[in-house]
This record gives C-alpha cells, structure tokens and sequence, in this order.
C-alpha cells in the first residue's frame, strides 16, 4: 500500500484568540462542545488564579515538546526528558504535531500529536499536565480524542487510527508523573451524533451516562459507605482494647453465652515470591505447575 500523506484541512488557527477559521468563518472547537454537552460546569469551583497557572504550566510544557518534535531541539526540561523515554518505550513515531482537523463546515480542533505506525495507520494524542488524572477527566479526554479519531479519518479517508492516547506528564516540586494511558475509543457513530446534537441545539444523550435509577441511589450508597466506615473504626478500637486486655491477663480465649473472643499469639509467616523465582529461573518453565481460577466481576465505588 502506498504511504499517504495526511490532507490538510485549510483552517487557521489563532492562539491569541483561541479561534479557528476556515476562511471567514468561525468554527467552534471540540472542547467547547464537550463542556457545552457532556462536562459542563468542570472549572466552576476552582479559582481563576489557578486555572491561569495550570493554563500557563501545560502551555509550556506543549511547546517544549513542540520544538523537539519539529526542531529536534531539547531544552532539556524534565518534561521533554520523559516525553523522550515514553516515544522510545512505547514505539511512536512522530509525524505531526498540532493537526488541524475539521468537518469543514461548523467544527475544528488541533490534535496534539500524530504518530506513525505504518503506511497508513496512526496514532493520535494529547497531552495533560494536571496534577491528578481523576476518571473524569480521562472519561473528557477519552471523548475528545474520539471525536478527533472521527473527523481524522473523515478528513483522511484512506488513514486508520489504530490508539487515542493520554501522555500524562508532570514536574512539580512534589508531583512528578510521566505515563502513557490508551483509552478505549467511542465508535465513530456516537461522536457524529455528539456533534449532530450540539449543531442542531439539542441535548445529547450520552450512552454511556450512569442510568438515573442507579444516580438516585448514590445518596443512600453514601450513607452506608460513611455507616460501614465508622463501624469498622470504632470496631478497631474495641478490639485493640480487648486484644491488650487478653495480653494483660495472658488470657487466650472468652467467652459469653453469644460471642467467643480467641487472641492468636505473634508469628512469622514465610510466603512464596513467583515473580522472583521467575526473575532468578528464567529459563524454567513454570506453565505445568500454574494453575487458573475464575475470579467474580466486580465493582469499586468511590465518593
């Protein structure tokens, strides 16, 4: 197959005023429909101060990150250091950055980073600096990068995107982070109708919202979650007291006429290490000795 060159859409886009035109005309970014539609409210609770700072910080680091890519010129920041380690580790190969895509006719975007992986075939990124990845900031990122996905291959129709990834990289003082998160991509259909709905001035339906009988719920998940918190802390005290009591007395079992209270003494346990033995024997097989079980599904619920 012959190796494509990416098509270039003809939108410019000016970074003083955060807009993009193709022509005369003003298109609306793929941020703005993710807060309009999905994520609304996101920064409401955090000073302008610090979303200044962090806006400043992460504006840096892009074009730290930017020069290398496009100059090969390393300022030698720590930052552009892991970014370095995570292209080598995780086999990417830079073919743009900044990738103005459109739909050509009311939304564009820029996408960080494009990556080669064959003749046809890439990868798209971007690049957070926050100081905390919650999931619902990767569940924002997952989206966009989606919808960049889409208008990427409707701009490019003989392109594939193989990964959407998160390069989450940080250096702070007390912060430091650098990973390479993939995201699940969200089928071209759903993020075509995401922006059928934010053209038309409708409200999207996200599918994969937390249904409302389950959000009705979270009040009384809480309160067991806090009910079942407290418990378990005051009956650590209790049986701290009692287990001092019994080892006072030398006393090893009580009983009441419902409840049996049995002390176990102190004692070492010897556990066996499979990934140093595997580290140290390389070349035994161990498949003839490894057995596997299935283990339930399960949630984690966090508040």
């Amino acid at each position: 197959m012959a190796y494509i060159q990416l098509n270039q859409c003809g939108v410019t886009f000016d970074p003083a005023t955060h807009t993009y035109l193709l022509g005369d005309k003003e298109l609306s970014g793929i941020t703005g429909v993710l807060d309009r539609q999905l994520f609304p409210g996101e920064f409401d609770n955090i000073p302008e101060a610090v979303l200044l700072k962090a806006a400043e910080y992460g504006t840096k680091v892009h074009e730290s990150i930017e020069l290398f890519d496009a100059q090969w010129k390393n300022d030698n920041t720590p930052e552009v250091a892991d970014y370095i380690s995570l292209c080598r580790e995780n086999d990417l190969t830079h073919e743009a950055s900044e990738y103005l895509i459109t739909d050509g006719e009311k939304y564009a975007s820029m996408i960080d980073k494009v990556y080669r992986r064959d003749t046809d075939t890439f990868d798209l990124a971007d690049i957070k600096t926050y100081g905390t990845m919650t999931p619902e900031k990767l569940e924002k990122a997952r989206w966009q990068l989606s919808v960049y996905a889409y208008l990427f291959e409707s701009q490019n129709p003989k392109a594939k995107v193989d990964r959407i990834l998160v390069i989450h990289i940080r250096h702070k003082t007390d912060d430091c982070i650098s990973k390479l998160i993939p995201v699940k991509r969200i089928p071209s259909e759903i993020c075509k109708e995401l922006l059928s709905a934010d053209l038309e001035g409708r409200q999207f339906v996200n599918p994969y919202a937390i249904p409302d009988d389950i959000r009705e719920k979270e009040v009384r998940i809480r309160t067991l979650m806090k009910m079942k918190e407290d418990a378990e802390r005051e009956l650590g005290i209790i049986k701290s007291g009692i287990l001092s009591e019994m080892e006072a007395q030398d006393v090893r079992t009580w009983t009441t006429d419902t409840m049996r209270i049995t002390r176990k003494l102190p004692a070492s346990r010897s556990s066996f290490s499979l990934n140093d033995f595997k580290a140290a024997n390389p070349d035994i097989d161990l498949s003839p000795y490894m057995r596997t079980s299935q283990v339930a599904g399960s949630i984690t619920i966090s508040v």
